[in-house]
């Protein structure tokens, strides 16, 4: 039996799963050719917005790191694979004036940071302008206040003032297939405005987080690739994966739920492309078997980091020899070494043993879900 399997078959969390042996024994053969800084450590991340816990790791403070939309639950894009469904559960500041209030909340609280969303216009801009001087007040009275913004295409000026008001961390979607962007996001923009936007972001001092949205169109892996060697040429400080969750789409525009082995190629291709970039699989995606076996190869794959971790996957990670740590933090905060949303690493508690991974009861968050051609 392949060593990686094997490792598998002893977690007993994972010895029900169906993984693809040759997809598994290619990771293998690929890891054994890889050299980077970033190659061989992984750090499992509690993300504090959404609750989580495993078998391994419990859920941290609820307030940690708290996820707050500028625009409540508004989005003027509409896409077809969100529809603003990603905005509902987070904290709404509508004003720059309530943004402050909720700020001295957070801090009250014991919150680490904030992360700033909302939804776009018709040309996939968030309008944070108008926050700006807030945001600056926020980090002048709060220096220690990590504060994250997710944004659209951002202009060299837009991207200044992002970098003026303190923000930490910047985030975008990087869409590297022109039919995904005018069909699922229905935007008269190209290809050429995103890479434009994360030069935008790089060439500041914050540090700069983009994300790959895999099966963003409509399921299919379709300008993943792409996208990624638009990353490999802007080098940001960390790069996140994230899978499309079909649920959040409405009927009359399904998407399907991309294949797990398509994602495990795409896994270890961004590993290969980017061995000094921290690369971490996100918050989004399916859940039940799909996620665990996702999970799996992301570990096998050699990722940095994994938020909200399937059961079992620590104790995979150390019998795959990995560098293990557990932070409670927000996934996209990671950058280099350190992570930022902490300002050093002693919140991150470095796995010297393999944990027991027993399995849970059925839930119904454990049916498998049916992939779709």
């Amino acid at each position: 039996m392949n060593p990686w399997l094997e490792a598998v078959s002893r977690v007993e969390a994972l010895e029900d799963l169906v993984l693809n042996a040759a997809l598994v024994g290619e990771m293998q053969n690929r890891w054994s050719g890889l050299a980077g800084s970033q190659v061989g450590r992984i750090n499992f991340y509690t993300p504090s917005f959404k609750h989580h816990e495993t078998s391994e790791v419990s859920a941290c403070g609820k307030n940690a790191f708290p996820a707050i939309s500028i625009t409540g639950g508004d989005c003027k894009l509409q896409c077809d694979h969100c529809k603003a469904k990603i905005l509902e559960p987070m904290i709404p500041a509508r004003t720059p004036e309530e943004l402050d209030r909720l700020a001295d909340r957070i801090v009250a609280d014991g919150g680490r940071g904030m992360l700033l969303s909302g939804g776009s216009d018709h040309r996939n801009v968030v309008h944070y302008e108008p926050y700006f001087p807030t945001v600056r007040k926020i980090k002048d009275r709060y220096p220690d206040l990590q504060i994250a913004m997710h944004t659209g295409i951002a202009t060299p000026e837009f991207a200044r003032g992002m970098e003026d008001a303190g923000v930490d961390v910047a985030m975008m979607d990087v869409i590297g297939a022109q039919d995904t962007i005018n069909q699922v996001y229905h935007l008269r923009r190209n290809v050429d405005d995103f890479e434009s936007a994360l030069e935008a972001l790089v060439a500041t001092r914050m540090k700069v987080v983009p994300h790959i949205v895999i099966g963003l169109h409509y399921g299919q892996l379709l300008g993943e690739w792409n996208a990624l060697e638009i990353v490999q040429r802007h080098l940001p400080g960390a790069l996140v994966l994230v899978v499309i969750m079909p649920q959040y789409a409405p009927s009359s525009r399904p998407f399907a739920t991309p294949a797990t082995d398509e994602i495990g190629k795409f896994f270890i291709d961004a590993r290969a492309a980017l061995p000094e970039t921290p690369v971490l699989l996100g918050c989004a995606r399916p859940s039940g078997v799909h996620r665990s076996i996702t999970d799996t190869y992301a570990v096998m794959a050699g990722l940095n980091g994994v938020a909200f971790p399937s059961d079992g996957m620590l104790a995979l990670a150390k019998h795959l020899d990995r560098d293990v740590l557990v932070t409670p933090s927000c996934c996209s905060m990671i950058v280099g070494e350190e992570v930022l949303a902490l300002g050093d690493e002693s919140a991150s508690i470095t796995l010297d043993f393999i944990p027991a991974a027993p399995k849970r009861r059925a839930q119904l968050r454990d049916i498998p879900i049916v992939v779709t051609a």
